[in-house]
């Protein structure tokens, strides 16, 4: 048994020490939200927080989570994740959705980090979440929504 903080509760997951942390989130503790991509940490999809940075779950072993705090898109919560949830919404930025669950990861830690996010800044934070839809101009358009509205 390994114990690890998932959204803010410690939980005992019954695996290998190396099993990826995906796994161990969809499979064992049955949240279903973070996807499977593509296994190599090139698409994004997988996208959880371990305090507080975007990690590639599909690639993070369970034993090199230790002590530190995973925040799912189940449990992500805030300010700044409500804003985007909400421009995500009204800016119609997902298509498909599969890989939204990242995206909004990957938005949320950026503008946890930078609140006033330039094209460049959005770029380098997004670049590692691939959007088969390709609704890219989206959301580096939701993303600037989201900063303005924070600012605000």
């Amino acid at each position: 048994m390994i114990t690890v903080n998932i959204n803010g509760v410690d939980r005992e997951v019954d695996a290998e020490p190396n099993m990826p942390l995906l796994w161990a989130i969809r499979d064992v503790l049955g949240m279903t939200g973070t996807k499977f991509g593509c296994g190599m940490a090139q698409c994004g999809a997988c996208t959880v927080h371990l305090d507080g940075q975007p990690i590639r779950s599909c690639q993070t072993a369970l034993s090199d989570v230790g002590a530190g705090k995973i925040t799912t898109i189940e449990g992500v919560s805030g300010k700044v994740a409500e804003t985007v949830q909400a421009v995500w919404a009204e800016f119609d930025v997902p298509q498909c959705g599969y890989c939204q669950s990242g995206q909004i990861m990957s938005a949320v830690a950026l503008l946890n980090d930078n609140k006033k996010p330039g094209d460049g800044d959005i770029d380098a934070a997004m670049s590692g979440n691939l959007c088969r839809c390709a609704t890219y101009a989206r959301i580096r358009t939701a993303i600037h929504e989201a900063a303005r509205r924070l600012e605000a």
